[in-house]
């Protein structure tokens, strides 16, 4: 199946902020760098807005696709505790640097990181209220934070760890999450 112009320009917008970071993304950019006119992309797109917000949406897609992957099951089939392992696993081994950036950036804007928050509800929602005297759902939580402290890190600093590491930190996560799941 061929891939459309539109996903074209996404992945081109991605290896962008690869190199450069999130504010690199123009349209100058990243029509140089699909190989397009200006024009080109305005045809896509009507604003920077909307390809920073179809970038969010392409790569929280692409992410959650690797998180079901990684559970071999949709997040709907899954028990919580798949979930979360799946999760743990994809978030703190193989999160691309566009991702994490796009994750960030997301954080600021409540229409960016509506993408985000779904896969975030599908696949590892926050605690509720009812959850404070659950043992196993506080460990889940910790498991979630343990995981996303890992790609904060990783973002945060100029250190990257190596993928033995973070392949040793995302099972040693994943192991906490050994309650039955109900």
């Amino acid at each position: 199946m061929r891939t459309s112009k539109r996903t074209q320009i996404l992945e081109a917008a991605a290896r962008v902020v690869e190199r450069e970071g999130v504010k690199s993304v123009t349209f100058d950019s990243v029509a140089a760098e699909a190989g397009l006119t200006k024009g080109g992309l305005l045809y896509h797109f009507a604003s920077r807005d909307d390809l920073v917000q179809a970038i969010h949406q392409h790569l929280a897609d692409q992410w959650e696709a690797q998180i079901a992957a990684a559970a071999g099951k949709p997040a709907h089939e899954a028990t919580s505790i798949e979930r979360l392992t799946a999760y743990t696993r994809v978030t703190t081994q193989s999160a691309t640097r566009a991702e994490l950036l796009f994750m960030l950036e997301g954080s600021t804007t409540p229409g960016h990181a509506a993408p985000w928050d779904a896969v975030m509800e599908r696949w590892a929602p926050p605690l509720t209220t009812t959850d404070a005297d659950d043992p196993a759902a506080l460990d889940q939580f910790i498991a979630r934070l343990a995981a996303d402290g890992l790609w904060l890190y990783e973002s945060l600093t100029a250190e990257r760890l190596t993928p033995q590491l973070r392949r040793a930190l995302a099972e040693r996560i994943a192991s906490t999450l050994n309650h039955d799941d109900t």
